[in-house]
């Protein structure tokens, strides 16, 4: 009876040790566990990794695409690839505006980017290695040292892959988002994006 007994305990002791550890570690939320993962942010939304993710990326790309619209200031270049920059600009300045307010209302934070005034003229982290479409800050000092037909067929080629990698991340979003507004914004983005692309390619062939 004795060792009947020794054999229980020895049971019950190895499930409470499995509990144990299952509840120390055995549900990491890491990788696509914690991206999908649905909290509370500050302000009472209901998101989750994917989301501050989302914003907390497309916010600096977003930043780069208007200091590419930056550098078509004061150049002699074709009424159409202006008005396209003007467009972007509309677009993007206003989207970047959103994300910051959402990720302060959420208590996370925002990021710096290529346009803020320390950052200005300076590698801001090398942001351009964790993002599809961004550019280097080589490829940015190329691009402001040309001129005429050199600059403006760069800018078209390099605003096309830019819009390449925010639709790879909007469609992220899409995919694994959970904050309804964001979701939306991602789909904005890649509606208006792919449109512009069309356009880029159009003047390109012309």
């Amino acid at each position: 009876m004795g060792g009947m007994k020794r054999v229980l305990l020895l049971l019950v002791g190895s499930l409470l040790l499995t509990l144990s550890l299952s509840a120390c570690g055995g549900t990491g939320d890491t990788g696509a566990g914690a991206a999908s993962k649905v909290r509370t942010g500050e302000n009472g939304d209901r998101i989750n990794g994917a989301d501050v993710r989302f914003a907390t990326q497309m916010i600096p790309h977003h930043a780069q695409a208007l200091e590419m619209v930056d550098l078509t200031t004061g150049r002699e270049l074709s009424p159409e690839l202006r008005s396209l920059a003007e467009q972007i600009r509309e677009a993007q300045a206003p989207e970047i505006e959103q994300m910051t307010r959402w990720l302060t209302e959420w208590g996370e934070e925002v990021p710096a980017t290529s346009r803020d005034h320390v950052n200005s003229g300076h590698d801001d982290g090398n942001l351009d290695q964790d993002m599809p479409g961004m550019m280097t800050t080589d490829d940015m000092g190329g691009l402001e040292a040309m001129r005429g037909a050199e600059f403006e067929s760069m800018w078209l080629q390099m605003m096309t892959e830019h819009h390449r990698g925010a639709i790879m991340m909007a469609r992220t979003e899409r995919a694994d988002g959970h904050f309804g507004a964001a979701k939306e914004l991602a789909g904005a983005i890649i509606a208006a994006q792919e449109k512009e692309i069309a356009e880029i390619e159009a003047l390109q062939g012309s």
